[in-house]
């Protein structure tokens, strides 16, 4: 296993790697995200993520949620947000057997329990580019060499968790480890990415390459933010990026549009805080 002092993370590690819009291109060309809403007294974290898959390039994103939640989300913006029901695992299934969904994202306020753990079941076996956050995590808590097993036989995955989180999947023994050797132990055993979200996030593949994000900010503490941040994974996978550079980028953008809108941020306010950062991104890949 690798003990190479990890990179910090900047643009130069992946700049090359971001999308590239096509002058010829279509909506499809640019990827079509589908992300996992929770009922109807929960659908605020997976419209944030969605947001902001939608601003940082995915050409569609579909939220799929149960019945009950439809009547909130079609209340709600933005109107470019694509609504498909999705109650059950034939649902689930349906909707995945689109072959034109490029990544998934489940977790956001999804529900912690087994019928979570059946959904994860279902999107890891479509074999798209996939992002795990929050109640996707936790919900393997008791159980997370099953999961394991299941990212082993799927394609790129992307684990997101914050330190409880971490702690409550990995166990306390790789928790209590320093911090770089843990994650690095943690994205080996679970053969995923794994994003292990604080004041300094780090970013490791499972056969150790590492990356250190410590351009945060305080204000980048509040409800919703790991939402925002699971969502722009979700977009640039979406549009084909490699999931290692792809997590790269998006903490990398999640965190300078934090310290750039300053005191008062709250995570609706994100995906559009972005927006300087991908027009100075989308200008220097032009080329």
């Amino acid at each position: 296993m690798s003990t190479e002092t990890p990179f910090h993370n900047n643009p130069a590690l992946w700049r090359e790697a971001f999308p590239r819009l096509r002058p010829d291109g279509n909506k499809f060309d640019r990827g079509h995200a589908l992300i996992f809403s929770g009922g109807l007294e929960s659908v605020g974290a997976a419209r944030l993520a969605a947001r902001a898959a939608l601003r940082v390039g995915a050409g569609l994103v579909t939220l799929a949620c149960p019945k009950t939640a439809l009547p909130a989300h079609a209340a709600r913006g933005p109107d470019a947000l694509m609504l498909r029901q999705a109650d059950d695992a034939s649902d689930w299934h349906r909707q995945l057997a689109d072959s034109r969904i490029t990544s998934v994202l489940i977790g956001p306020a999804f529900g912690v329990g087994p019928r979570t753990r059946d959904a994860v079941g279902v999107v890891l076996d479509a074999r798209r580019a996939t992002v795990l956050d929050a109640d996707a995590l936790s919900s393997f808590s008791a159980t997370p060499q099953q999961l394991f097993e299941r990212i082993g036989l799927a394609s790129p995955v992307v684990l997101t968790p914050h330190a409880g989180e971490f702690r409550r999947l990995f166990g306390n023994k790789i928790a209590d480890l320093p911090c770089e050797k843990a994650i690095r132990e943690a994205a080996a055993l679970s053969g995923a990415i794994v994003v292990l979200k604080g004041a300094e996030t780090l970013i490791c593949a499972p056969e150790g390459r590492l990356v250190m994000s410590n351009n945060g900010v305080p204000d980048l503490a509040t409800a919703g933010s790991g939402d925002v941040l699971a969502g722009l994974i979700t977009g640039l996978l979406a549009q084909g990026m490699q999931a290692f550079e792809a997590a790269c980028a998006a903490v990398w953008m999640h965190s300078e549009a934090g310290r750039s809108f300053g005191a008062g941020l709250i995570a609706d306010d994100l995906p559009e805080a972005i927006l300087p950062f991908l027009r100075t991104l989308r200008h220097s890949t032009a080329n």
